[in-house]
Parts: structure tokens; C-alpha cells; sequence
């Protein structure tokens, strides 16, 4: 077979996979892959990269608990197809790094199941991968994927390196090491927040760090200014002229990067991509084939005198339904913490519209204190969750007479917005505090857990 003979096949097969839809064509993608990795397999022969030409000292994250120092870095598609001669993530599979350096006297063992509960084995991310017609090659990428994973136990006084294989994530991955010495009654746990290069989110965008300059920051040490604070922040997104009123700033959350963010990843929140010709593709790829698409980007709203500084997502199964959240730094800080302005709502489906370029937008649910509740019961299992409450945030509206977004949509609160505070350390359901501020009869009749003690204001 020569190189037309397989360019001409798949142009074939991606053809029919256009036609039988995405989901149904997996026994075609399979094939596929074959076909593809029969030029690069059969006919060269399987090659694969060095780990020393990976750059993962780059990026590398490491920390150190006793005589024990643990190093991850996660490879990105590229890098991953560079080294293993083969793309995994075209499978869904991520190879992590994993170093850990034990100057201890006992033996530690990795449970790899607290890493990623549904880990693929280093014989199963080969075999995945295996060509139809290249057995020498597939024999070759077995024995290179066992020589690079990682093996337990590091013993004293030595190190260990090797590779976990994953499922994938993009733009940052929640990787939580946790090693054992069963006989001896020892463990160590860790918890990184590892980059991966390739995605282009909003968190790329803006340097936060530099927002704000050190003389605007308004420093809040005590409830009653937090409360007063929280109740003159903006009520509702706006559009880039702020001439028209949208969706409502309804929750505040108050936290440090580090307390912050590996809440909402623990959670299986994603960050959005930014808006531009490749994620637009890959939106309306999603669309018409009804798959998941993790990362799709959020349209711009407009508050503190700018679009969200940033912006997650929690997908479902389709693109037409996820809970999406926009975020803007304010110059508040309470009790060293940053506090961040946010907008929370659930969607639905996808309706037509005019008031878009694309002449679609997501429908929301109209009841966006459902959404405000479900994200507070949602990270209460964070566990970095330590308090939360509500503050006057926007004028009521009752389901009979509702406000409406920029888009036309409908929707109804009570006018009150959540206030959450984060800290990194694990805190556990009987430990999580709650402002006695304003109580909202639904979020009371409906509170996620029992047995919370009331802050006094």
C-alpha cells in the first residue's frame, strides 16, 4: 500500500464518519487509526521519543513532606506523541510524570487509583494503540510503555521516576499523589495543580497579578465590612457599552489561587477556551455530533468595566447543557484573601437567536437560585469549602414578572448572591461555618448539610 493508496482511504473513512455520526463511527475511527498507523508503523517501523528531550523540568511542580519530595509534570498531546510514537490523546490518555525521592527509612508504595480512579495500565494505554497490521510494532510499544511507568515501592534511601497513565485533561490537571508504608503505619499526601500546555483560556489572557495596583486593594478584616462591601458590588453583567442589563452577579468568592482553584478542578470544573477560529470549530463540532466539548467557551459579559477575567465550566455528556460560571477579580481583599465577583447559571439547550453573530445562544434555566445552590452543594465536597452565606446582591423578580438576559432569556430570583469562602486545607462537612446574614428560604429548606454552626455576624 502506498501513500495515495492510504490517503485515498481515509479520505473515505472520514467521509462515512461524517455521515454516521461521531459517537456511531467508533469502530470506523478504530480503523482509522489502523489505517494511519499503518504508514507510520508497518512501513517505518515503531519509534519513540526520549524522556530527555521532553522538556518537563519546565514545568515541573515539586514539594516535600519529612524525607519525602515528590515531582509531576504532565506531558501535552504533542509532547505525548513525540515521546511514545503514538497519540494518545487521541484515546482520551494522558501520561503523567511521577518522581518521588524517599530519604526515609521505610518503603513507599503509590496508590495509583488516587491519582485518576479510572487510570489506564501501561500494557492497556499500548494496546489501545496497537495497529491492526503491525504485530513487530506493537510488541515494540509494549515493552517501551512497561520500561516507562512507574513501579512501587521506592525503597530507602532511593528514587523512582516513571510515567502514570491518565485520562485526559486540558490547560491544568488536579494531580493528588498519595504514597503508603502499609507494615510501618506511614503515608505522605500531595496535592499539585500541574499545567499543560496547548490550551488558550482565559487565564493565559490577563496577568491578575498585576490588575489592580497595590494602592487601589481595599482591605477588609471584619464580617460587617465584607457584608457592606459585598452589597455595593455591581448587581448585573452588563453588554460591552453597559447599556443593557444581563445576567446577575450572584455569587462572591473569596479565596487565594491555591484555595480557589483546585476547589472547582476537585469538582470536575473545567476552565473555557478563549473564542476563536479553533474552539469554534470544535463547538460546532460538538454541536452537530452531539458530543462533550469540556472547554467550550463562554460568551463575554461585562462587569467591573470589562468581560470575565475568567470562566469555567461543568460539561455534561452534550455541549447543549453544562453549569458555566464567569469570574471577575475585585479590589477587595478580605482578610488576605481576594475576593471575586461571579456569575453562576445553569444551561439548558441551544435556541436561535438574532442577538448573536452565530445566531445561536444556550438557553438558562430561569431559575438561577437553583444554580447558585447546586455550585454551594457542589463545592461544600471540595472540601476547601470552609464558609458560606448571602448578601443583598440585585433586585428581586418573581417567575410571574422575571428579569431577562441579554439574549431575551427569562429568569427569577430573590435577589440574593452567595458568598463562599475558601481555604486549601481539607475541611470536612461538620467543620463549614455559615455568615447569619440573609437566609434564603430555599437554600434553608433545602441545605445540604446538617449540623453546620451558625457565624455570628
Amino acid at each position: 500500500m502506498g501513500l495515495r493508496d492510504v490517503l485515498v482511504a481515509l479520505a473515505v473513512l472520514v467521509g462515512v464518519l461524517a455521515v454516521v455520526g461521531w459517537r456511531r463511527g467508533r469502530r470506523l475511527r478504530a480503523l482509522f487509526d489502523s489505517v494511519w498507523d499503518l504508514r507510520l508503523g508497518s512501513l517505518t517501523g515503531y519509534r519513540h521519543g526520549r524522556i530527555e528531550e521532553v522538556p518537563l523540568a519546565d514545568r515541573s511542580l515539586t514539594e516535600k513532606d519529612g524525607g519525602v519530595t515528590v515531582t509531576v509534570a504532565v506531558l501535552s498531546p504533542k509532547e505525548g506523541r513525540a515521546l511514545f510514537g503514538t497519540d494518545l490523546a487521541r484515546s482520551g490518555i494522558q501520561p503523567v510524570w511521577l518522581e518521588v525521592k524517599n530519604d526515609e527509612t521505610v518503603p513507599y508504595w503509590l496508590l495509583t487509583a488516587g491519582l485518576d480512579a479510572d487510570y489506564f495500565s501501561a500494557r492497556e494505554a499500548a494496546w489501545v494503540r496497537h495497529t491492526r497490521f503491525a504485530p513487530s510494532a506493537n510488541r515494540q510499544m509494549d515493552s517501551f510503555f512497561d520500561q516507562v511507568q512507574f513501579r512501587s515501592p521506592v525503597l530507602p534511601g532511593t528514587s523512582t521516576g516513571g510515567f502514570v497513565f491518565s485520562n485526559l485533561d486540558e490547560h491544568t490537571k488536579p494531580v493528588a499523589v498519595d504514597l503508603i508504608a502499609p507494615r510501618h503505619g506511614a503515608a505522605k499526601s500531595f496535592t499539585f495543580l500541574a499545567p499543560v500546555p496547548g490550551l488558550k483560556t482565559d487565564v493565559s489572557r490577563i496577568d491578575l497579578e498585576k490588575l489592580y495596583p497595590p494602592e487601589a486593594i481595599v482591605r477588609l478584616q471584619t464580617e460587617a465590612e465584607l457584608r457592606a462591601a459585598v452589597e455595593q458590588l455591581p448587581g448585573f453583567t452588563t453588554n460591552k457599552r453597559g447599556t443593557a442589563r444581563g445576567d446577575p452577579l450572584n455569587v462572591v468568592l473569596i479565596g487565594k489561587r491555591d484555595d480557589l482553584f483546585p476547589a472547582f478542578l476537585r469538582r470536575g470544573w473545567h476552565p473555557t477556551e478563549l473564542i476563536y477560529f479553533g474552539s469554534s470549530w470544535k463547538t460546532l463540532k460538538s454541536f452537530l455530533l452531539g458530543s462533550r466539548y469540556r472547554y467550550s467557551p463562554v460568551s463575554p459579559l461585562y462587569a467591573l468595566g470589562r468581560f470575565q477575567d475568567l470562566a469555567g465550566q461543568k460539561a455534561r455528556e452534550s455541549i447543549s447543557q453544562r453549569n458555566h460560571i464567569r469570574m471577575w477579580l475585585t479590589p477587595l481583599e478580605y482578610q488576605g484573601k481576594s475576593v471575586w465577583l461571579g456569575q453562576i447559571s445553569r444551561d439548558i439547550g441551544v435556541r436561535w437567536t438574532l442577538k448573536t453573530w452565530n445566531l445561536t445562544t444556550h438557553k438558562i434555566d430561569p431559575d438561577v437560585d437553583e444554580a447558585r445552590l447546586g455550585l454551594i452543594q457542589d463545592l461544600l465536597y471540595s472540601q476547601s469549602l470552609i464558609r458560606f452565606g448571602f448578601a443583598k446582591g440585585v433586585e428581586p423578580a418573581a417567575e410571574s414578572r422575571p428579569h431577562r438576559n441579554l439574549t431575551g432569556d427569562p429568569f427569577f430570583t430573590d435577589g440574593l448572591r452567595a458568598v463562599l469562602v475558601f481555604e486549601r486545607r481539607p475541611v470536612s462537612l461538620d467543620e463549614v461555618e455559615v455568615f447569619e446574614w440573609e437566609r434564603p428560604v430555599k437554600a434553608v429548606t433545602a441545605s445540604p448539610v446538617g449540623g453546620i454552626r451558625l457565624a455570628s455576624a
